[in-house]
């Protein structure tokens, strides 16, 4: 079968930086089992899936427009340190913010005695990732999966909808 969206696809991968770097891996671990077309993936990569078939492998590189994103500079900003009352605040802590935008997960960068540097970019946002991935299998989606948008196991999803 050739995968399209809405096909289930499980695949075994390894993702990377330019420089070698890897970033995470699927190695040694259960494969990854995702409803393509759904956005659990990053775009590039869902892009380079479709057309293949199980026991495919290929590499991809994808450019930041396709995966995080490229970096926002507004979205680091500076703010009081009064903002994290009683509450120990280091370097690499995430946090959910509001925002008028809405939620959204910040990292804090940087501490002082009087003020939190937060970021709101993806960690990998700006950054060119490259992609090792075999495809173990391909198959098409259940009634009920697409009706639910995501992969269910043995059994059903395990949760009320």
């Amino acid at each position: 079968m050739t995968i399209t969206s809405d096909s289930v696809v499980t695949l075994h991968y390894t993702v990377s930086t330019e420089d070698g770097t890897t970033l995470d891996s699927s190695e040694g671990k259960s494969p990854l089992v995702v409803l393509l077309g759904r956005r659990f993936l990053i775009e590039g990569l869902e892009d380079a899936l479709i057309g293949k078939t199980k026991e495919d492998s290929f590499n991809v590189s994808v450019d930041p427009e396709k995966a995080y994103g490229e970096r926002v500079d507004e979205l680091v900003q500076t703010v009081p340190r009064s903002m994290f009352e009683g509450m120990d605040v280091e370097v690499g802590m995430s946090f959910r913010a509001t925002t008028p935008q809405g939620e959204q997960s910040v990292i804090i960068i940087e501490t002082t005695d009087e003020e939190v540097v937060v970021d709101g970019n993806h960690p990998l946002a700006g950054i060119p990732l490259t992609f090792d991935v075999t495809v173990v299998d391909v198959r098409e989606a259940t009634k009920e999966e697409l009706e639910h948008g995501h992969v269910h196991g043995e059994g059903g999803c395990g949760h009320d909808h």
